[in-house]
C-alpha cells in the first residue's frame, strides 16, 4: 500500500476526489457554469487584500532569493492586477459554452444518424511556474468547460496560489458548483510533478506553463497527454515596404511593452533593402533595451555582438538579437532555423509580400503590420487563456474553452444491425 503522504497517493487522491467532481460538474448547464464562475469573480474581488498579502510574502522570498526582474513581474500582484485577474474569470463565464456543440452532423445509407458533439476532456493537469493569475485564469477555463483540474504552481508564488485557490474554492461552492472540481498541489515536493506526469489514467492531459528545463521535463517524462510550448522564440521582420512610422512604433511594443512574456519579440531581423535600420536599433536602445547584432547590423549600429546561442535565446528581458537578412526569403530562412513556432509577425506594405509569409511560416500564430504581444487568448477573444500550444495536434495557438475540450461520436438509428 502507499504511504498516504506520498506524492503518488497525494495525487491519486487529488484526481480521485476531482475526478468525482467533474462528473457532478457534467450534469450542470451552460448556465449554472456561468453562473458559479460569475460567483467566483465576486469571491476574487472580496479577497483582494488577503491574495495581495500573500503575494507581498512571496515576493519578499522572491527577492531575498534573487529572482530576475522579469520572474518578479510575473510573480508580483497589485489591486489593478487582481481585479484584472476577476474580469478575466468573469470573462470566461460569458464565452460561449462549446460544451454539448455539434461540430458536424451525417446520415448514412443504412439512415444510421451520426454526430460529432464536443465533451469535456475530464481531469486537467496543469504545471505551472512564477504567475500566480493562472491559477484562477486556468480554473475558470476548466470549470467552464465541464472539466476539473488539479493545479500545481510553483513554489515560489505557493501563498498567492493558496489564497486565490481559497476564493475561487468558496465562489464554487456560492454558485452551487463543487470546489473539488478545482485541487490544488500544496505541496513543494518535486516529486509532486513526477507523480502527476505518471498518473495516467488519473489525469487525462497535463498542461505545463513555464520555463523550458520545466517544459522540457514534462514533455520527456509524461504518459498522460500533453499541450505544451517550449519557448517563444518570436520573430519580427521588417520588410523594406514597411512604413517607418508604424514600424518603429511596433517594435518597440513587440519587445519591450512586457519583456516577461512569451509574447515578447525575442529577435529582430531588419531587410537589407528598409531605408532606416539604425532608427530602428536607435528606439531599442532608447525604450532601455540592449540590442546584440549580427556583423551587418552593427555596421550601422553600436551594438553588442550576436553569438550563435542569441538565435535561439528567449530572454523574457529587455534584450533583443537584430539581424539584417536578404528580403523575404532571408527572413522565411532564418525564422525556419530558429522559431520555436510561437509567434512571429510581418510590418510590411506589399500586400503579395505580407501573404507570402502569413502562408509560409510554420507557426501557431503568424501577424501582419501587428505587434507579437497580442499572441493571448483574452486579445484574440477568448478570455483567458490556459496556454499557447505549438505543436500540431488537438489545438495551437491561445487555448481556451474550445481548446478544452474533445468530441464523442453520437449515433442514432432505428433498429440497424449490420448482419
Amino acid at each position: 500500500m502507499l504511504d498516504p503522504l506520498s506524492p503518488s497517493a497525494l495525487i491519486a487522491d487529488l484526481a480521485t476526489k476531482a475526478r468525482a467532481a467533474q462528473r457532478m460538474l457534467s450534469r450542470t448547464s451552460t448556465e449554472e457554469r456561468r453562473a458559479g464562475v460569475h460567483q467566483v469573480g465576486q469571491a476574487l474581488r472580496a479577497a483582494s487584500e488577503d491574495i495581495l498579502h500573500a503575494n507581498r510574502q512571496d515576493v519578499a522570498r522572491a527577492e531575498a532569493a534573487g529572482l530576475s526582474g522579469a520572474m518578479l513581474d510575473r510573480l508580483r500582484l497589485d489591486p489593478a492586477r487582481v481585479a484584472a485577474m476577476a474580469d478575466a474569470v468573469e470573462a470566461v463565464a460569458g464565452l460561449p459554452d462549446p460544451v454539448g456543440q455539434i461540430i458536424d452532423t451525417a446520415t448514412r445509407p443504412n439512415g444510421l444518424r451520426l454526430s460529432r458533439v464536443r465533451v469535456p476532456i475530464g481531469v486537467i493537469g496543469i504545471i505551472y511556474e512564477s504567475r500566480p493569475n493562472v491559477t484562477a485564469d486556468a480554473a475558470a477555463l476548466c470549470v467552464m468547460s465541464g472539466n476539473a483540474v488539479l493545479l500545481r504552481g510553483g513554489s515560489e508564488a505557493r501563498d498567492s496560489n493558496a489564497a486565490i485557490h481559497q476564493a475561487f474554492c468558496e465562489g464554487l461552492a456560492a454558485g452551487g458548483l463543487p470546489a473539488d472540481a478545482v485541487q490544488r498541489v500544496a505541496t513543494t515536493d518535486r516529486a509532486a510533478v513526477g507523480a502527476m506526469l505518471a498518473a495516467d489514467g488519473l489525469i487525462d492531459m497535463i498542461v505545463p506553463r513555464g520555463g523550458k528545463s520545466l517544459v522540457a521535463r514534462v514533455q520527456a517524462e509524461a504518459r498522460v497527454p500533453v499541450l505544451a510550448h517550449l519557448d517563444g522564440i518570436n520573430h519580427l521582420f521588417i520588410h523594406r515596404s514597411a512604413d517607418p512610422v508604424m514600424a518603429t512604433r511596433i517594435v518597440v511594443d513587440a519587445k519591450m511593452r512586457r519583456t516577461g512574456i512569451c509574447g515578447a519579440t525575442e529577435t529582430l531581423l531588419i531587410d537589407a533593402g528598409y531605408p532606416e535600420p539604425g532608427a530602428l536599433i536607435a528606439a531599442l536602445v532608447a525604450a532601455g533595451c540592449e540590442v546584440r547584432g549580427d556583423e551587418r547590423i552593427a555596421s550601422v549600429a553600436d551594438v553588442v555582438p550576436a553569438t550563435e546561442e542569441d538565435w535561439d535565446t528567449e530572454y523574457l528581458d529587455a534584450i533583443c538579437s537584430v539581424a539584417m537578412v536578404d528580403g523575404l526569403e532571408g527572413a522565411l530562412a532564418h525564422i525556419a532555423r530558429h522559431s520555436s513556432h510561437h509567434t512571429d509577425a510581418i510590418v510590411a506594405s506589399d500586400e503579395a509580400v505580407a501573404e507570402q509569409f502569413l502562408a509560409e511560416v510554420d507557426s501557431a500564430i503568424v501577424l501582419w503590420n501587428a505587434s507579437t504581444q497580442f499572441a493571448d487568448g483574452g486579445e484574440f477573444g477568448l478570455g483567458a487563456e490556459i496556454g499557447i500550444a505549438t505543436g500540431r495536434l488537438h489545438a495551437r495557438g491561445p487555448v481556451a474553452l474550445e481548446g478544452l475540450t474533445t468530441y464523442k461520436w453520437v449515433g442514432v438509428g432505428t433498429g440497424q444491425v449490420r448482419g
